[in-house]
């Protein structure tokens, strides 16, 4: 399924692509981050070390400052002592579609930007042996970010900023239902490619 979506949003990036290229404007873009995650409280009854993620997402923009993107993303945090044993890996993972507003600063090279998104994510705790324990299912969550991007020249732009994702779902274990509300500020470095 991942798979599927991946190559219809592939395809119909390139089919917009060919149709907007002809009037030199680039307005679709691909950008990777990665970077340090912090968790803002605790995943149920578990303290989560410090974690980390990539997220890779594209862009349209459809007006002059105001755009969509969609992508897919992964964070992952440990945890030395939680309800589901120790040394276990709490693992986000899934999509996100999003608005953003980007905007030049005076004349410079920089703009910031502000974006706000719908996930699908589901969580996955894993043993230290890597090994699947549960899987919360996918459910919706929601995102917030904001940064700069800095024009590089030759259509590629750094993109370093900040984001908070927000993600509750429930999960069963040894008969016992448990809501997990995963909710994290992450730092972010990344680049863009646009085209």
């Amino acid at each position: 399924m991942k798979t599927k979506v991946f190559v219809t949003v592939v395809v119909l990036l390139s089919v917009f692509s060919s149709v907007m290229a002809q009037n030199g404007d680039k307005r679709f873009g691909f950008e990777l981050a990665g970077g340090a995650s912090f968790a803002t409280s605790k995943l149920s009854d578990a303290s989560l070390n410090t974690g980390g993620g990539i997220e890779g997402v594209f862009h349209y923009r459809f007006m002059p400052h105001t755009g969509i993107y969609a992508g897919w993303g992964w964070n992952r945090f440990s945890s030395d002592n939680s309800f589901a044993g120790r040394n276990v890996d709490f693992e986000e993972t899934g999509y996100v579609f999003g608005l953003q507003f980007k905007h030049p600063i005076g004349n410079s090279p920089v703009s910031y930007y502000v974006r706000g998104a719908g996930l699908y994510n589901h969580i996955e705790i894993e043993n230290e042996e890597g090994d699947l324990i549960k899987d919360s299912g996918h459910g919706m969550g929601w995102q917030v970010a904001g940064g700069i991007d800095v024009n590089l020249g030759h259509n590629w732009s750094f993109t370093p900023g900040v984001k908070f994702n927000a993600l509750n779902r429930d999960i069963e274990m040894e008969g016992t239902s448990r809501e997990m509300k995963l909710n994290y500020l992450s730092f972010r470095v990344g680049f863009l490619k646009k085209f």
